[in-house]
């Protein structure tokens, strides 16, 4: 179902990084051309090629953004309230280079990319914003890069446990937060090799009961992945 945008989220849009400085008449233009749709799981909301017609809001569940070539599929990341997706292709009126989907049932606020483009040229502030988001996305990336170039995927593995394991308070316990197949195609990996991953982590204080993590060994799991903030940690 289509709606336009509704007034009460607006707060929750003005708090992102993105728009939380720029001018109030700036903002509420946005607003007036933008709307929100519900949309059920498993639902395609943009296709790698087409045209960036829009700025996607994800406001609740979640989007899984992944791409294909030569009959392969890799997922690439997933998009969590409240943040948007994809930025760069809106900003530069590119072809979109993932496509998107939902992973449950999302509400998404579209805004229209042309708008987006006509407010960074009149609003410095918002100009600003999108220059320090786009130079975060970029940092990430390199992360991702070196995670997958310079670690065997034991070690991107054990690396992504601990990471999720700070998501968590540091919990020696928590809950995977997908499926493990989509895990594997995140971390470049099979899902047989993860599953021969998953077993190989034991001795180092890893245990699995379906989707549950049991952390047995802190300091052991620790020496053994050696995590590094210039590839772990989300703030550096």
């Amino acid at each position: 179902m289509r709606l336009g945008m509704p007034e009460s989220d607006y707060p929750d849009i003005r708090g992102l990084h993105l728009f939380e400085d720029m001018a109030d008449e700036h903002f509420l233009s946005l607003m007036r051309g933008a709307y929100v749709q519900n949309f059920p799981p498993q639902i395609k909301l943009i296709a790698e090629g087409e045209p960036s017609d829009f700025l996607h809001i994800v406001l609740s569940g979640s989007v899984d953004l992944f791409s294909t070539w030569n009959n392969r599929e890799s997922s690439l990341a997933t998009v969590r309230p409240i943040s948007t997706f994809i930025l760069a292709a809106t900003v530069r009126d590119a072809p979109y280079l993932m496509s998107a989907r939902t992973l449950e049932k999302s509400r998404i606020a579209l805004i229209p990319s042309q708008d987006v483009r006509n407010v960074f040229d009149a609003d410095p502030a918002f100009a600003r914003a999108i220059v320090r988001e786009l130079a975060q996305a970029y940092r990430r990336k390199v992360k991702t890069m070196k995670d997958l170039k310079l670690r065997s995927s034991l070690e991107r593995l054990a690396n992504y446990l601990l990471r999720q394991q700070g998501r968590c308070d540091g919990a020696t316990q928590f809950d995977l937060p997908f499926e493990k197949w989509r895990l594997a195609s995140l971390l470049g990996m099979t899902p047989e090799n993860l599953s021969r991953s998953f077993k190989s982590l034991q001795p180092y204080g890893v245990l699995v009961e379906g989707n549950r993590i049991t952390i047995t060994d802190q300091a052991q799991l620790e020496r053994f992945a050696r995590p590094s903030p210039l590839i772990d940690d989300d703030r550096t």
